[in-house]
């Protein structure tokens, strides 16, 4: 997907912690005070249909959050950054959206809870994090891994100027890429 080289984590880039405002959403950067709420929202074993495994237990998902919060993959290679993503009205947490940055190329992800599905919240929470990537990280390419039977992850990667590359993965994902 993105190329590996190792990358500094002592001073996380600008942008890295921001709080990412849309007219609908409020994108937090996750922190473990956020594991009980999006617990409740991450609890739905259709979150699964695509990407196979379970919902994490709640004890799985402090532990993920914690692993998250290092904002680096343990050999220093890759930077994650990692949002909540809530509802600016009420602030309800719906999902989390997230990057892996490695070599100026984003790896991206997006979860967005069932009951929050077809509002076009993961389109918008996703365009809005590569934004900050792109004008405050510098990241230049993006790359997500979609299931080819998952409309709504498809939909959301073209809204984000990304295209199918024939590439598969063993677990039969499609990686999408950014089009310069």
């Amino acid at each position: 997907m993105c190329s590996h080289r190792s990358v500094t984590t002592d001073r996380l880039p600008a942008g890295s912690e921001l709080t990412i405002t849309t007219p609908r959403l409020r994108l937090t950067p996750l922190v473990q005070a956020d594991a009980d709420e999006l617990f409740q929202v991450l609890d739905d074993a259709r979150l699964h249909r695509f990407t196979g495994g379970s919902p994490p237990t709640r004890s799985e998902l402090v532990a993920q959050i914690a692993r998250w919060q290092d904002r680096a993959s343990p050999d220093q290679s890759q930077i994650w950054l990692n949002w909540t993503v809530r509802l600016a009205i009420s602030g309800r947490a719906v999902g989390y959206v997230q990057a892996t940055i490695t070599n100026g190329c984003a790896a991206i992800a997006y979860v967005i809870g069932t009951a929050y599905s077809g509002q076009g919240i993961a389109a918008e929470a996703s365009q809005a994090m590569c934004t900050v990537l792109r004008e405050h990280i510098g990241v230049e390419d993006f790359v997500a891994r979609i299931h080819p039977q998952h409309s709504a992850s498809r939909q959301v990667a073209r809204h984000l100027g990304l295209a199918p590359t024939g590439e598969f993965e063993v677990d039969g994902e499609e990686t999408w890429r950014s089009r310069r």
